[in-house]
């Protein structure tokens, strides 16, 4: 059996971030071996991550990564907003979200790809459960591309860099300089991260959800029947309420936040004549933390009574 030094003891909580009373236990049960000793306290990082695993995690961070014509967009949750502040986990989202520039969306693809040292993100939040004692999970990804051209980036609330509570991608195709399609890209991402006057659902107007547009409609013709006039001039009230529906969820057709007076179209249309090239939108993506995650209430009343007995 290997001497078990207080040296022995640091190295190993360097490595694995274990407390010191744990690392210590993990030498002993392994005769002072350093490598089973790493495996040892993996294998019970896994049954604590397992206790954790059915905490509701809607916290976290939204990262955003680019590199020229692809970008990407990550969110990954925790159960409290302490840990988005914690550097460890901060540099993990980062190096996640760098990673998802080469996933193509697919999340369970980005599970399984394998960090710089070798580590899938999975066994890397794995091992970050054990050692900040909160449960966490990569929820989703996705990632916009516009070839030739840019895709721009803007992070909202911001906790570091390109990382906060809200996340906008932007993906401009143009031949254009690219600097400038940068910064008109990052005003449009503002822009979409603002959601005014709606958050946006499409760029285009078939790009719209058909079955949306379906609903609104026959909710619109519902109404205008209830008005009791003619068919035909019904028919001309839905189109018009259709147009205005249209305008609050479609990004071309919105009022730019930045200039209420010009849609983004006539923004692009005023770009392309700037830069003697075309420029369009290719997609966007607008990912805000813990959207549709339903949040644990928490009775701390409850919760007091039931930790002194008294429940």
């Amino acid at each position: 059996m290997a001497a078990i030094t207080a040296a022995l003891v640091k190295e190993l909580r360097e490595k694995t971030g274990v407390g010191m009373m744990d690392c210590k236990k993990a030498l002993n049960e392994t005769d002072g071996d350093f490598e089973a000793a790493v495996d040892w306290l993996r294998k019970k990082g896994l049954s604590k991550a397992a206790k954790k695993a059915d905490r509701v995690a809607a916290e976290g961070l939204v990262a955003v990564a680019t590199s020229g014509s692809t970008g990407a967009v990550v969110e990954v949750n925790s159960e409290t907003d302490f840990v988005a502040r914690n550097e460890t986990f901060q540099a993990a989202v980062k190096d996640i979200a760098a990673l998802a520039l080469t996933t193509n969306g697919d999340v369970e693809a980005l599970k399984t790809a394998e960090l710089p040292g070798g580590v899938s993100v999975d066994a890397k939040l794995t091992d970050l459960i054990a050692t900040i004692g909160e449960n966490m999970s990569l929820r989703r990804t996705a990632v916009v591309t516009a070839e030739p051209g840019v895709v721009a980036s803007y992070v909202h609330n911001a906790a570091a860099d390109d990382m906060g509570a809200l996340g906008v991608l932007v993906g401009l195709k143009s031949e254009g300089d690219a600097g400038k399609l940068a910064e008109l890209g990052r005003k449009i991402a503002m822009h979409v991260a603002a959601g005014s006057p709606s958050v946006a659902v499409a760029v285009d107007i078939d790009g719209v959800d058909s079955a949306i547009a379906d609903k609104e409609r026959n909710v619109f013709a519902e109404q205008a029947r209830a008005s009791g006039k003619p068919e035909q001039i019904i028919e001309k009230m839905v189109e018009g309420r259709m147009r205005k529906f249209f305008e609050e969820v479609v990004l071309l057709k919105q009022s730019f936040v930045m200039d209420p007076d010009k849609t983004i179209e006539e923004v692009l249309a005023d770009a392309s004549k700037e830069l003697g090239a075309p420029v369009e939108i290719t997609g966007f993506v607008r990912t805000a933390l813990g959207e549709g995650v339903e949040k644990k209430q928490e009775d701390f009343a409850a919760e007091v009574a039931a930790a002194t007995g008294q429940a």
